[in-house]
């Protein structure tokens, strides 16, 4: 991050300089009273189980010596030698010191959200660009209110281009985060059913998803999946933006023809300019041609050229805990434990059902499916019918999954319920065998991970 004096401090936070000299300056913004040093500034954000102004005092002995903090709070710094900033609220301050310090960057920012896979997308799309730029993306899962913010205070001249991805799970939070990014391209991968429970309906879900185009114009563009039931509905619509689809239907922009899957890695055929194009990725899963044929059109937006675009799929990383495929002397494990959908397990199910070996897929529960959570969960039990031979499940509501499963006629000796993860480890190793493959995947609250690093061992 490059310096920030008080004073830009004040002006971009509109807050009042309580305390201080304005021209001091800052190297890094935190919200974390541990990172804090003499040359940050610590804002004492409120988050959901702890308040930050409950730690200046530990920055303040950490050598912090700039403050922003809430006007209303009752908490003091009596300390003579800080900057202190009043604001009338510090979650709202550290998006706009992160608007004010991005707009110094006259560089393409990409936003990217969906309901399924967004991670991945973003991965993906980071691979294209960087090819040719210098990219940031958000490290790990750094995709809310609070991460948005300090991805961006990462930003310095090195970096020509942003790729950020942008989660939500209530109205409003992606027109909050496309508020700062002002993001010259959007990209929305799916309309799925994560955090139905807040959001009421997948067309609740779609208006969401869509407040990424809060502020586009002729200049944006916004790249959307075509055969997605709700998002293909933006074909044909008079919008004040360019909009480019993908898909494997042919009235996509660009469309898969064809494709070859392996165990580890993939090739497909590619309408790109009515040319066909093969295109290859060290990964798996139809999603995933999916997620690639996004990053194809960000990558042409962005006047890349295709040899360039290939190359950077090639060279394309997951983030952990996504399809992590691990191989030890005992198993295949494949590791997609850090979230959980419908459309991601039923994905998911499908890269299990290509292996030969004996499949076991061990599920946990979905999380904010409010009253759509027995359905959700019936419809990943009637995806494993074909996709595994014995099925773990875990938690309260995974026993709709084990139901289903039975009720369709899956071997009910092959069919497992724990209520707890402690409970499936405890049986685990009668019911895994040498060269099984293992899928492992949940909501990320089940924890699912440590049944991985119980395999792996």
């Amino acid at each position: 991050m490059n310096s920030l004096t008080i004073s830009e401090l004040a002006i971009a936070t509109k807050g009042k300089l309580v305390i201080g000299n304005e021209s001091d300056t800052i190297n890094d913004v935190v919200i974390d009273s541990r990172k804090a040093d003499k040359d940050n500034v610590f804002v004492a954000v409120i988050g959901e189980n702890l308040d930050g102004h409950q730690f200046m005092q530990s920055a303040y002995e950490n050598g912090c010596k700039t403050f922003i903090k809430n006007a209303s709070s009752s908490i003091k710094l009596n300390s003579s030698d800080i900057n202190l900033i009043e604001v009338k609220d510090t979650q709202i301050a550290l998006g706009d010191i992160a608007k004010y310090y991005k707009e110094k960057f006259d560089i393409p920012y990409i936003g990217v959200t969906g309901s399924v896979g967004k991670t991945t997308t973003r991965d993906m799309i980071y691979a294209t660009v960087s090819s040719r730029f210098n990219t940031l993306k958000n490290q790990g899962n750094l995709n809310n209110h609070f991460g948005v913010p300090l991805t961006l205070f990462n930003l310095d001249e090195f970096y020509e281009c942003a790729v950020i991805e942008m989660g939500m799970s209530h109205f409003k939070e992606i027109e909050y985060l496309a508020n700062i990014v002002n993001p010259k391209i959007g990209v929305i991968s799916n309309i799925g059913l994560s955090h139905i429970e807040n959001l009421g309906s997948q067309e609740g879900i779609l208006q969401a998803k869509m407040e990424i185009a809060t502020n586009f114009n002729e200049s944006n563009t916004l790249v959307v999946n075509g055969d997605d039931k709700f998002l293909g509905t933006l074909k044909g619509k008079h919008l004040n933006y360019k909009l480019k689809t993908f898909g494997f239907n042919k009235d996509n922009d660009i469309y898969c023809e064809s494709y070859v899957m392996n165990e580890e890695d993939l090739t497909f055929v590619c309408y790109i300019d009515g040319k066909k194009e093969e295109i290859f990725i060290p990964t798996v899963g139809e999603h995933n041609i999916y997620n690639a044929m996004a990053a194809i059109l960000v990558g042409k937006e962005l006047n890349i050229s295709l040899e360039d675009i290939k190359s950077g799929l090639r060279n394309f990383k997951a983030t952990k805990m996504r399809l992590d495929v691990i191989k030890n002397d005992k198993m295949t494990i494949i590791n997609d434990a850090y979230n959980a959908s419908p459309d991601s397990m039923e994905a998911a199910l499908k890269i299990l059902g290509r292996y030969k070996n004996r499949k076991v897929a061990i599920l946990g529960d979905m999380f904010e499916m409010g009253e759509h959570t027995e359905y959700g969960h019936r419809l990943v039990g009637k995806c494993a019918i074909d996709n595994t031979d014995v099925l773990i499940a875990i938690g309260k509501d995974s026993k709709f999954i084990c139901e289903e499963a039975n009720s369709l006629g899956f071997n009910k000796n092959n069919i497992h319920h724990f209520n707890t993860k402690e409970e499936a480890i405890e049986k685990i190793d009668e019911l895994v065998n040498k060269d099984d493959v293992v899928l492992v995947k949940a909501s990320r609250g089940m924890e699912l991970e440590k049944i991985v690093e119980y395999l792996n061992k």
